[in-house]
């Protein structure tokens, strides 16, 4: 018997969400994107008037403006999308316990058993985007298959508000014609690999021996071969999975590619801010440090290092995933992806967990804690990112709302 796999997408979701405060924005072409004043300014959403005329996700915001002239840009609110998509999951979980995140906007959901109370995949995902319309404004496209990744494919299919159901025997009909640029990992160099032996569409990939693949993408290859054949069967992982934080990461895909120290070192300090601030939420600490990186070319490395004693602090997260960096990554190298990872937790009021007050170290690591604790209340009370550290500089993940320490 084949699982029944929904995956929600919510619509233009951080332009969607500042509609909600200005529904003003809903009769003109608008974007949320970062200040025109800094180098970065880039799109990080439009809605459906601005895609209408060809604005696009990640472009610049003067790129933007030249195709289209009105184009009305709004700063985002980091803090509002963090709390919607939580109320978005809540309403998931009304139909399932099986539901799994994949990004601020995305969620899996295995549904199979829930067939029995809610009615078919299609009844459940109609029923979904009919919640979260009447309780939040917003819009989800669903889609419905066997697989998580023919799932995803049915969440693209047809925007917005829409369900796409992929049975089997409508896989010929709608996935195989479909561009090879579509399937879940494939980017644009793996796009123009699959080009030059002729591979154009997900059809044409699933047709293609997958020898042929393994020989020109190495294991990626049997890995795109198996998708675009379905054969997926990685699970959805369960809400109680999750509920004890073995891990806290968080990690960026960029607009542009980094290759500067300087730079990267302050994308490194934005995401160890946020890994930090949620390290103090669940009370813990962490003993390591993972970095991951992913180049231009999708090669991807992953290293990890242990720390000396147990911390929640962003100076101290960021300061060794920047060693990390330097240690292990060509000065250079094109940084397309960044994750910084903290694992090995411990809680931060045992004994592990708490620091010497007879110590002048310690002391000076205590008035640190207490800072970037004061830096959580403030961040609180004004907005995720008020204020935080001057060595985050204005970069690809900057909204151009600075206040520094």
């Amino acid at each position: 018997m084949d699982r029944v796999i929904l995956h929600c997408d919510c619509n233009a979701f951080y332009a969607s969400v500042e509609c909600l405060d200005r529904p003003e924005l809903k009769e003109a072409p608008m974007a949320v994107g970062g200040s025109e004043e800094l180098r970065h300014g880039i799109i990080l959403a439009k809605n459906e008037l601005a895609k209408a005329m060809g604005v696009k996700t990640a472009e610049t915001i003067w790129k933007a403006k030249k195709k289209c002239p009105n184009l009305v840009v709004v700063a985002p609110h980091h803090d509002k999308y963090a709390e919607y998509s939580k109320i978005l999951n809540s309403i998931y979980q009304r139909f399932t316990d099986l539901v799994e995140p994949f990004g601020i906007d995305e969620s899996y959901l295995d549904v199979t058993a829930s067939e029995k109370l809610f009615g078919s995949g299609r009844e459940i995902a109609d029923a979904i985007r009919e919640a979260v319309k009447k309780e939040t404004g917003l819009t989800v496209s669903v889609g419905v298959s066997f697989c998580k990744v023919f799932a995803k494919l049915g969440s693209d299919y047809k925007k917005p508000d829409a369900t796409t159901v992929i049975e089997r025997s409508l896989v010929e009909e709608i996935v195989y014609p479909l561009d090879v640029g579509e399937l879940l990992f494939v980017g644009k160099k793996t796009r123009e690999a699959l080009a030059s032996i002729g591979v154009r569409t997900i059809g044409s990939l699933a047709a293609c021996d997958p020898d042929i693949l393994v020989h020109l993408l190495g294991k990626a290859g049997k890995t795109l071969s198996d998708y675009a054949r379905g054969l997926d069967d990685e699970p959805v992982a369960s809400v109680s999975d999750s509920r004890e934080a073995k891990t806290v990461g968080n990690g960026t895909t960029f607009p542009r590619d980094l290759t500067a120290l300087d730079e990267v070192h302050s994308a490194i300090v934005a995401l160890s801010e946020e890994v930090a601030q949620r390290l103090r939420a669940y009370n813990k600490k962490c003993r390591s440090v993972t970095l991951t990186v992913r180049n231009a070319d999708f090669v991807t490395i992953n290293r990890q290092t242990t720390l000396s004693a147990p911390t929640f602090l962003a100076r101290d997260i960021a300061f060794e995933a920047t060693e990390i960096f330097k240690r292990f990554v060509v000065q250079g190298t094109k940084v397309r992806m960044l994750t910084v990872t903290a694992g090995s937790l411990t809680d931060a009021d045992s004994a592990e967990g708490q620091i010497s007050l007879f110590d002048a170290n310690s002391l000076v690591q205590k008035k640190r804690e207490i800072l970037e604790c004061t830096m959580d209340e403030v961040n609180k009370k004004l907005g995720q990112s008020s204020i935080h550290y001057g060595s985050r500089r204005k970069n690809a993940l900057s909204d151009g709302q600075e206040n520094k320490l």
